[in-house]
């Protein structure tokens, strides 16, 4: 199929078409969709328009609605991060437990403490707090591998 577009509104199409053991070619001119001509027109016909008759009270609800979704999201997402992070802890405790289960253990203790909380400042607090534990944990944990492959190769060196 070959076309052309006219005057940025039809386009002329041309289709090779087989009936009947012949090959022949028929064209037809086909109306473009009918979009917005302008960014504005876009944005108003897909975005949602805020209906003036609602109070304000309902507007904040909305409001927290989307800004506990978002931290939601945020909170699965540290989440997985702890649990990811928490494969590198390998070795055990003082008690015979891995590390690696201990702070799975933990951070699920301490997520459900925190499941029902709804003051998105308290929220965020714990979303940055924990953020910033399992990066520093991470960090410090490469720190130490770091080291002790510095210490490994120094070694090696002597022999």
């Amino acid at each position: 199929m070959r076309g052309k577009v006219g005057k940025w509104r039809t386009i002329w199409v041309w289709n090779d078409v087989k009936v009947k053991g012949r090959t022949g070619t028929c064209w037809g001119l086909r109306q473009l969709h009918e979009g917005p001509d302008t960014v504005e027109e876009l944005l108003d016909r897909h975005l949602v328009k805020k209906d003036k008759t609602k109070d304000d009270n309902s507007s904040d609800e909305l409001l927290n609605r989307s800004r506990l979704t978002s931290t939601r999201r945020e909170a699965l997402s540290l989440y997985r991060d702890i649990l990811r992070a928490s494969r590198f802890f390998t070795w055990p405790d003082s008690n015979g437990v891995l590390w690696r289960d201990v702070l799975r253990d933990s951070a699920r203790r301490e997520f459900e403490l925190a499941r029902f909380e709804t003051d998105p400042e308290i929220v965020t607090r714990l979303l940055i707090g924990g953020h910033e534990a399992v990066h520093s944990a991470i960090d410090k944990l490469t720190e130490k591998q770091r080291q002790q492959i510095q210490k490994d190769r120094g070694g090696s060196d002597q022999r």
